[in-house]
């Protein structure tokens, strides 16, 4: 499990200096491809079903997993089956879990026309999650949030399918409120809304719905879900950064979604309430603003909604602070050129900036404009070098010559910090594998005896070094998180490269 401290008061998010970039305009580059990311976008969506909880279905493709959690929300009369683990542990922790699924939707969103044969798939794994939430929100005025106690869950190393650890289920409602992982839920299930929108327009209305009742909760029962629930939470996934960033990031996702002038109204009223002109440059499963300007931002520059025009200012801000070079570069980044935040789960900060910064190029190029840094002209085509240089680093162009995405290149990590991926399978040892026995394979020098395929792990420290061990969680550890918003990343470079 990914232990994140407060990110509030930490430096701006930085990136390292671009190469060579894509066209301009977003068509194909003349010229080599750096790496194969059409295979990186098929191996990115697939560590999904490796995530997976419950009831498998006749399609699933990571075959060494089986069927786990089936009892999930019985201890509390209700359905709680499916959903993902966020990383490699077995709690269903449904902060992270609502941020993937609102990043792989927006994903989808963004580039899933460039996607081709793999936007099946991409659309599969965020109807796994919205499946999920679906049920988390079905009562009304409560949304379930967690199953697993994460303490007991954590003193354990065992695989999904033998987990017998307390199934705990923790809620919020209007007594415990927690306008964060509701908003951000109601955020993910209008995200997917939108996936789902021709495809299945039926189960499109029916997210959509939700979402607008689950916003509606979030913002009448206004509190943090960790102030309540901080035992069971925390330090795992607290709101550090309070719930307003993910009410301004549920009303952007509804609008969106809605275009309904009433959530226009709630953006414009309340947006400097909830923080739309703070500087704090993060962008993860707990810090919503960044994300939040980008995405209105389109609703000026691509609808031309002129109430929104301050929110291009906003996002100009958050995307100067990432370039380098520049009189408002504020910019770290390792020797060898990665992005570096923090030394947990380092990665994530690397996915979510090479994503929005490809999608506010896409944006600006629609409106023929570029961002001002400190006098300095930016174009969507330098925007599109630094978010590729960063993917590069990721899938093997580094010092150590290390694809950090598992099954990616000749050489990844092979000994991640995954319970189900460092176990013995089903298949190949039927017997179940006890609480302290699974303790053996932590420990173990091997590698995994089951490869969890595109998994994006924490990555190197800040040396560019990567030991490679399984008990290293900061660096080891692979999170639907960190995938989520590289899907979409890699669906863009592999149509720039003319690989899709």
């Amino acid at each position: 499990m990914t232990r994140l401290r407060c990110l509030c008061f930490l430096a701006l998010l930085v990136l390292a200096p671009g190469g060579a970039t894509a066209s301009r305009g977003g068509g194909h580059r003349h010229g080599p491809a750096a790496h194969d990311y059409r295979d990186a976008l098929a191996k990115s969506i697939l560590f999904f079903e490796g995530q997976r909880s419950g009831k498998l279905p006749p399609s699933q493709r990571m075959s060494w997993r089986r069927d786990s959690g089936l009892s999930d929300g019985s201890s509390a009369k209700v359905d709680l089956t499916g959903g993902y683990h966020d990383a490699g542990d077995n709690i269903k922790f449904g902060f992270p879990m609502a941020f993937s699924m609102t990043m792989l939707a927006w994903s989808v969103v963004e580039f899933g026309g460039l996607m081709k044969g793999e936007l099946q798939h991409a659309r599969d794994a965020v109807r796994w999650g919205a499946d999920y939430l679906l049920k988390a929100t079905a009562h009304p005025n409560t949304i379930y949030v967690q199953v697993g106690d994460a303490t007991k869950d954590h003193a354990c190393w065992e695989r999904p399918e033998d987990m017998d650890t307390p199934r705990t289920v923790y809620k919020v409602d209007p007594s415990t409120p927690g306008s964060d992982v509701a908003a951000e839920t109601a955020a993910a299930l209008a995200a997917s809304s939108l996936v789902f929108r021709k495809s299945d327009p039926a189960y499109a209305s029916r997210l959509l719905a939700r979402a607008k009742k689950v916003f509606e909760f979030a913002d009448k029962h206004r509190g943090s879900y960790s102030s309540r629930l901080a035992p069971y939470v925390c330090p795992y996934y607290c709101s550090y950064s309070g719930y307003q960033d993910e009410l301004l990031w549920g009303a952007a996702w509804l609008h969106r979604a809605t275009k309904s002038p009433a959530y226009l109204s709630y953006i414009q009223v309340n947006g400097q309430l909830l923080g739309a002109g703070e500087s704090d440059n993060t962008f993860g499963w707990d810090n919503k603003h960044a994300g939040a300007r980008i995405l209105i931002s389109k609703s000026f520059l691509v609808q031309r909604v002129a109430g929104l025009r301050e929110y291009k200012g906003h996002a100009d801000e958050f995307i100067c602070s990432m370039v380098p070079g520049t009189p408002t570069d504020q910019t770290q980044y390792t020797r060898g050129g990665l992005l570096f935040k923090l030394s947990d789960s380092n990665a994530q900060y690397v996915t979510s900036s090479a994503f929005l910064l490809l999608t506010y190029a896409k944006y600006l190029a629609f409106a023929k404009q570029t961002v001002t840094c400190g006098g300095a002209a930016v174009t969507p085509h330098r925007l599109r070098a630094i978010a590729r240089r960063q993917v590069d680093y990721l899938l093997g162009s580094n010092p150590s010559g290390m694809s950090y995405m598992v099954g990616y290149g000749a050489r990844y990590p092979r000994r991640i910090h995954h319970r189900a991926s460092s176990l013995p399978s089903v298949a190949a040892h039927p017997a179940r594998i006890g609480c302290s026995q699974g303790f053996t394979a932590l420990y173990a020098g091997g590698a995994n005896p089951n490869v969890l395929v595109g998994a994006v792990v924490g990555g190197p420290n800040e040396q560019d070094q990567f030991p490679d061990q399984r008990n290293d969680h900061e660096h080891s550890e692979p999170a639907t998180y960190i995938n989520a918003p590289l899907v979409g990343a890699l669906a863009y470079l592999a149509h720039s490269y003319g690989q899709l």
